[in-house]
């Protein structure tokens, strides 16, 4: 029986030593898990949410989405709070007509703003009643329906097909009636620069409006990455939506025929 005690002494200190080896594992493997996510975020894909219409029909408010990093090769602010100051791109690749872009506003280089890309360095860029000109020629708009939304009141807002000069269709969204930004321009999109539209017309504050007080002509170095995938969307629209403390009303907020849906 003298045996006994050392034996559970023996015991216990071999547990103690399990326990910080599990706690050890457990560190490595959440440390693991952060490294790898940083990488992807920073490298491949990074998660963006829509916080407003500027980009009705083709993105809503609530709608959370990955942008592909690598699409246009990676500048200063491809990288978290853009920390890496340089000037280029690697591996860049030029954006095309028609993508969605997430890019830095360029009067402050830190908000991050998406809009789709319609002008491309060297483009001549006008809006005459509501008709996209680029470089003289007219941006087909065929009617396709309507938009219902909670932030117009439920009522019907015409819907456009917009056919861009690379064949590239997509939805635009105005009222019939002329809005601020219906008549504005020419524009010369400088070398280096792109010309930025929301989907939603009547509004979007983008290209059309100047650097001092919306966005102006994009450079180069400021686009993030395209949007490619929405992998949540909830309706935020709504403002009794998503209500954190009636977890029974969850699966109604969620838009789960927009999960998955490819940004076109």
């Amino acid at each position: 029986m003298i045996g006994e005690p050392r034996k559970a002494t023996k015991t216990a200190g071999e547990a103690k030593k399990a326990a910080d080896g599990g706690w050890r594992e457990a560190l490595k493997t959440i440390a693991y898990a952060v490294v790898i996510a940083l990488v992807v975020r920073t490298l491949f894909y990074q998660p963006f949410n829509i916080p407003s219409g500027s980009m009705k029909s083709t993105l809503l408010v609530g709608d959370y989405l990955f942008a592909s990093k690598f699409a246009y090769g990676y500048g200063r602010y491809s990288f978290p709070f853009g920390i890496i100051p340089f000037k280029g791109r690697f591996f860049g690749a030029e954006p095309k007509r028609g993508d969605v872009v997430i890019f830095k506003l360029p009067r402050d280089n830190a908000t991050d703003y998406i809009k789709r890309v319609i002008g491309l360095p060297g483009d001549e860029i006008q809006v005459r009643d509501a008709i996209v000109y680029v470089n003289g020629r007219a941006l087909p708009q065929t009617p396709a329906g309507a938009y219902v939304g909670p932030e117009e009141g439920w009522r019907p807002k015409p819907r456009f097909q917009e056919t861009l000069p690379n064949g590239v269709t997509h939805y635009v969204l105005h009222w019939e009636r002329q809005a601020d930004l219906d008549n504005v321009g020419p524009f010369q999109v400088p070398a280096g620069h792109y010309f930025m539209m929301g989907d939603n017309r009547d509004n979007s504050i983008d290209s059309r409006v100047s650097a001092r007080y919306g966005v102006g002509y994009v450079p180069y170095e400021n686009l993030v990455g395209r949007a490619e995938i929405i992998f949540f969307s909830m309706a935020s629209d709504d403002p009794n939506a998503f209500r954190l403390t009636s977890p029974w009303t969850w699966p109604f907020d969620i838009r789960w025929s927009r999960i998955f849906t490819i940004v076109r």
